[in-house]
């Protein structure tokens, strides 16, 4: 490398760097956005605000943060400036393809540990070519590589995913033991103390994981604040404790404040350490680019320089504080981090992103099986005061107006509570851990604790889990790889590879936004069957309706699509039918749980509903059979390279596509109404499609005995007509009974 690309790698560097920190905090947010988002504290405004507020404070406190960039990983000393701009040009491109991709698929990852195995990987292969180069012995790879770190990090994240879960799910049981989920009756006699409780561990953490990197904050300063911890927090417990019983007295709900202080606190530290990770590397290239210039021989000088202390450059630090803060407020990949944390702790059964695999039904069989052994012994009395403490049913009526949050206040508190107390201790006995992974398995220990992981959500939740635990792991793998991939490309290609993983880079993040976009519209249309409200019986029962409206135009287009794609033999639009049908079956699965809910609002406000509208479920599920059957059978024999349609069979099946497509769509537009209807017309055309279905059946028989239809292309032809007669039948059956449940409803006013 030249001189003049040197200026031109440290000004990509920059670059990279601001890219470092949208991807970043995109993928970050989610450790202090999960807990008021979900439990709702406060307005989205607010809680953004409050967090940018952390964030801008943090930036300030980052003074002295960039020695693992610089020396914790490799020993600079050995690397010329033109070898360690080869790692650190590695190690941004990679960063950024790598969060990019966890932030697509809305998997929240550690920052750290990417950064970490980044600069291991590319440090690694550049050691390697210039030991190789210079004809050294393999095993010299300790004179430019700091192992110990790494080994230390992989020990951090095993040990603190463990602690991390254990501690928020006791803490939580016993906290939920003192205050039930009706803990606004008990808040009043010992909130304000467990409430100085939270705050001393917050107040703390502050200290220990925000402020003793601070530029004002003297070493005799951060020493005293390690020796009096526990003064610390006693005098701060103290002070919060009578703070708040004035505010309780003064009828302002004590766990808001809580939780806005925590997320204000988890968003400073974050911003003060983990601001290394995107800017780190960038600004370590830039002061050894100085250093080098400042010698005689700028490209053959070693970087021993970059083993002192650095100081830090406010203006870069505000600058990075403000990208931060605007990628806070706009980026909706960390809108799809945070759900995913969200939607593994809601407290009630849901739609479950994630499917159950073999690993988590194990897990909840050995669980289940445990539990079972020490329920036997448990005396009874005391299993029923739990169970009792626990019911979350006697408070569903108390927060049933709007939409109700993912989980309440109380856990919400708990979980920055205890993320605060596990990081501050690890970081003030110097243990490794990551924020992303203690404050993430926090959550899934409360999320426990409270049994929101039910029978009929464990599985999913518990393969969620796995499923991010597991790409915490890949995330050290993935790291190491392309770091050290891209580090040899740029090692050999020089200015070329440069431009060439550039270039991949920007086509890999426009290909994630497009699929994330994808990802966004899927969700979106799927948010439009939720039942957000249920305060009124009628409107509930109604939007039910209305959700069937949907999905029954949604399955006329499918079934259209899918029979068009069969007639022209086209397997790959086929193909993306079938795969629709989980979103189908997702949907049907929320209209039906939507229908249950309308069911016991109609019960609790004394009223009731046509004994048919449970059967809703049934038409459901059958249309849905239907459906599935058809995009099943057409995909298998499209797939198998049978004989197509024969035009005569295509020219019969268009007809009966067409009248299928007209009464759905016909059902749909009564039901959208939610007015009781006159169905006559409905009747008459399903009348005519099984008239019509009958006199087809003969023609096939026709084919059949002159052997012009094959055997395999009788059965399709065969389902195809069945299913569109069941389709139909359930479409009117569905009609009748949104009939009769509006007349019942016409009686309860």
């Amino acid at each position: 490398m030249g001189l003049d690309f040197l200026v031109i790698a440290v000004g990509i560097l920059i670059f990279l760097a601001s890219m470092g920190l949208i991807v970043g905090v995109s993928n970050d947010a989610v450790n202090f956005l999960n807990s008021p988002i979900g439990a709702k504290v406060a307005s989205r405004k607010v809680i953004l605000g409050v967090a940018a507020l952390g964030l801008l404070c943090g930036v300030l406190f980052s003074s002295g943060m960039m020695e693992v960039a610089r020396k914790g990983i490799f020993h600079p000393e050995v690397f010329t400036m033109p070898e360690l701009l080869t790692i650190f040009l590695a190690v941004m491109i990679s960063d950024i393809i790598l969060l990019d991709l966890f932030n697509t698929y809305g998997l929240p990852t550690s920052t750290t540990v990417s950064i970490v195995f980044e600069l291991l990987g590319a440090a690694v292969i550049v050691s390697l070519l210039k030991i190789v180069a210079a004809g050294d012995s393999l095993a010299t790879l300790g004179d430019y590589i700091n192992t110990a770190k790494a080994i230390a990090i992989i020990m951090g994240i095993l040990f603190s995913v463990a602690v991390a879960f254990i501690c928020g799910a006791v803490v939580q049981f016993l906290t939920r033991l003192l205050f039930t989920f009706e803990y606004q009756k008990r808040m009043k006699r010992y909130g304000a103390i467990w409430g100085g409780m939270c705050l001393a561990s917050i107040a703390y953490f502050i200290l220990i994981k925000g402020a003793k990197s601070a530029s004002f904050m003297t070493k005799e300063n951060i020493a005293w604040i390690m020796d009096h911890g526990p003064l610390i927090m006693g005098g701060t417990l103290v002070v919060a404790a009578i703070v708040l019983q004035i505010l309780q007295l003064m009828k302002v709900n004590i766990l808001k404040p809580i939780i806005l202080v925590g997320t204000f606190a988890l968003a400073l530290a974050f911003a003060a350490n983990d601001l290394v990770n995107f800017i780190g590397v960038p600004m370590a290239g830039l002061h050894a680019y100085k250093a080098a210039m400042a010698t005689a021989d700028p490209l053959h000088s070693t970087m021993g320089a970059l083993g002192h202390q650095v100081p830090s450059e406010t203006f870069y630090l505000l600058l990075a504080g403000i990208i931060m803060v605007a990628t806070l407020c706009l980026s909706r990949k960390a809108r799809s981090v945070t759900e995913t944390t969200i939607q593994l702790s809601q407290q009630e059964e849901g739609v479950e992103r994630f499917e159950s695999i073999g690993l988590s039904r194990a897990i909840v069989r050995l669980v289940l099986a445990f539990f079972d052994a020490l329920r036997v012994m448990v005396p009874a009395p005391l299993r029923r005061w739990i169970a009792e403490r626990f019911d979350v049913e006697k408070v569903a009526l108390e927060q049933s107006k709007g939409e109700r949050p993912s989980f309440d206040l109380l856990r919400a508190a708990v979980n920055l509570m205890v993320a605060s107390a596990v990081i501050s201790y690890a970081t003030s006995n110097k243990l490794p851990l990551s924020t992303t992974y203690v404050t993430f398995m926090v959550a899934m220990g409360t999320t426990f604790a409270d049994r929101a992981w039910g029978r009929e959500s464990a599985v999913y939740r518990v393969t969620g889990v796995l499923t991010v635990v597991g790409g915490w792991f890949m995330t050290a793998v993935i790291a190491f790889t392309f770091a050290g991939i891209f580090a040899a490309v740029i090692f050999f290609g020089k200015g070329f590879g440069v431009l060439f993983l550039l270039a991949a880079a920007g086509l890999l993040i426009y290909n994630g936004h497009h699929k994330h976009r994808q990802f966004e519209a899927q969700s979106q249309k799927q948010l439009i069957f939720n039942l957000k409200s249920v305060a009124d019986a009628k409107t509930a029962i109604g939007t039910t309706f209305e959700h069937m409206s949907l999905l029954l135009r949604e399955l006329a287009d499918s079934v259209d699509r899918t029979l068009e794609a069969t007639f022209e033999g086209s397997f790959d639009r086929i193909g993306v039918e079938r795969k629709r049908l989980r979103q189908f079956q997702q949907w049907s699965n929320i209209i039906s749980a939507n229908i249950f809910k309308a069911m016991r609002l109609l019960s609790q406000k004394g009223g009731r509903v046509g004994h048919k509208y449970a059967q809703t479920v049934r038409r459901l599920q059958k249309l849905s059979d239907g459906h599935r059957d058809i995009v099943l059978r057409v995909y298998t024999h499209v797939g198998n390279h049978h004989k197509g349609l024969l035009p005569e069979q295509i020219a019969e099946l268009q007809i009966v596509r067409q009248k299928l497509r007209v009464m759905l769509f016909d059902a749909a537009e009564i039901l959208s109404r939610g007015e009781i209807a006159n169905i006559r017309e409905i009747e008459e055309q399903d009348k005519q499609l099984r008239q019509l279905a009958a006199e087809l059946n003969l023609k096939q028989a026709e084919r059949i005995t002159a052997n012009i239809s094959k055997t395999r292309l009788s059965i399709l032809y065969y389902g195809i007509i069945g299913n569109a007669m069941m389709i139909s039948k359930q479409n009117l059956e569905l009609l009748e009974i949104f009939n009769e449940s509006f007349s019942g409803l016409e009686e309860f006013k």
